[in-house]
């Protein structure tokens, strides 16, 4: 019989050392209990030796490679690092974090020399079995893409990517009159000459405005769509994990979500934690807009639509390259705390005022012969009101506050039909 404990977490933005107290044994003593022990590692390793990409996923996410001895030294065993920062310090940054992990023989996936490596499956032997990871992301840009080889081209280092597509629906006679009033102007001249020139496709059945696009429809809205390419390679992947491993699991990095809605997964999203499930995998773990989404069991089977912040440090990096400072108007003179002020008005505004992504839930699971039976969360509490200097750092909830986290995710999960039963802090889904 194979019985294989899992554990998992969302994202880790580690940037400064975590001290070993007790609140980080106890963490510690918890994630080690299991054979599985995943969080999504979102940060870049480098000594500032690296050139900085000219945008960021938000901030240019980096810490020094001895960050990576607290993640292994809390007993994470399994990472993915597809995500929005893979690419902030260019293709040398990505390397370089490659190499630390591979010195540090960690089993991570989502990145790769080339698309071949980077969608592949990572492996985790344990004495009851063997567990496959695979990494995606869809919130990058896309020259942090892998590309495939080719016989006489080399591949292109990158993430394991989901694309989507993003289509507004307007009323037929809206849509015949949103191509008037656009034709009236010169806004959609690139759009057409490219067209014409061939280097874009003509749009069938739709209208782009640039590289928005919209359809006629009979109900009004935004829908998102999964690149079907993409998928397609995503599910190859899984099918191949299926007949190499126990157990399957997914990390999916998306911070697209349904309208301005940041705890409601995106259409596509939907459809392809299903897809997974669908092609083998056993669990879909979401993370990507720190703060939790909610739970869908589907197939007797668990879809974490996001995990929120496991650490959360986004605001002790060491430093920032010139268009950091620029985006505020800064010069040489000033320093990254500067920058922080300012980005978010002397802390009144953005992620640092949204207690929510200072509080967060581990979850765990038991697949026993292929199949789950309960779904555990233990809520998380990151330090919020610590201010600046200690916030992000993870400790286990006291028994108040993490009952109301609990319910929180107990209420995002009502969506899906998920029902979580809360008893003495624990969250508990039944799912037979």
């Amino acid at each position: 019989m194979s019985k294989i404990s899992i554990v998992a977490t969302g994202d880790s933005f580690i940037t400064q050392r975590l001290p070993q107290d007790m609140q980080f044994a106890e963490l510690k003593n918890y994630i080690e209990a299991h054979d599985v022990r995943f969080t999504n590692f979102e940060v870049l390793l480098h000594d500032f030796e690296v050139y900085p990409a000219p945008s960021s996923g938000g901030t240019w996410a980096v810490a020094r490679p001895e960050v990576l001895q607290d993640i292994k030294e809390l007993g994470f065993n399994m990472m993915a690092w597809a995500n929005n920062h893979t690419i902030d310090w260019n293709i040398d940054g990505m390397l370089t974090t490659m190499k630390h992990l591979d010195q540090g023989k960690c089993i991570h996936a989502g990145v790769g020399r080339n698309l071949a490596e980077a969608a592949q499956p990572r492996y985790l032997d344990t004495p009851q079995g063997r567990v496959a990871l695979i990494g995606v992301t869809s919130t990058i840009s896309e020259w942090g893409m892998a590309s495939a080889q080719r016989p006489d081209v080399l591949g292109r280092p990158g993430a394991n990517v989901l694309r989507c597509q993003t289509i507004h629906k307007v009323r037929p006679e809206d849509f015949e009159k949103l191509k008037e009033i656009v034709e009236q102007t010169e806004v959609n001249s690139n759009r057409i000459l490219n067209e014409k020139e061939g280097f874009a496709k003509p749009v069938v059945g739709g209208y782009y405005v640039g590289t928005i696009r919209f359809e006629p429809g009979d109900t009004p809205g935004t829908v998102t769509k999964m690149n079907a390419k993409d998928a397609d390679r995503i599910v190859r992947s899984i099918r191949e994990a299926t007949r190499q491993a126990d157990v399957v699991l997914v990390s999916h990095h998306t911070h697209e979500r349904k309208g301005l809605d940041k705890d409601r997964p995106a259409d596509f999203a939907r459809d392809f934690a299903k897809l997974c499930i669908d092609s083998g995998a056993h669990a879909y773990i979401g993370h990507g807009p720190h703060i939790w989404r909610g739970i869908e069991i589907y197939k007797q089977r668990p879809i974490f639509y996001s995990l929120g912040d496991f650490i959360f440090q986004n605001d002790s990096v060491e430093r920032q390259p010139t268009e950091f400072y620029d985006l505020y108007d800064l010069g040489v003179e000033n320093t990254v705390s500067d920058g922080l002020d300012a980005r978010s008005a002397n802390e009144t505004r953005g992620l640092v005022v949204d207690p929510k992504v200072f509080e967060s839930a581990t979850v765990a699971f038991t697949v026993t012969d292929g199949k789950i039976k309960e779904v555990t969360l233990k809520p998380l509490s990151l330090g919020f009101k610590y201010g600046r200097s200690r916030r992000g750092r993870p400790e286990f909830a006291d028994k108040e506050n993490g009952t109301r986290i609990l319910q929180d995710i107990a209420d995002l999960s009502t969506e899906f039909g998920t029902k979580i039963t809360i008893k003495d802090g624990i969250g508990t889904i039944k799912l037979d």
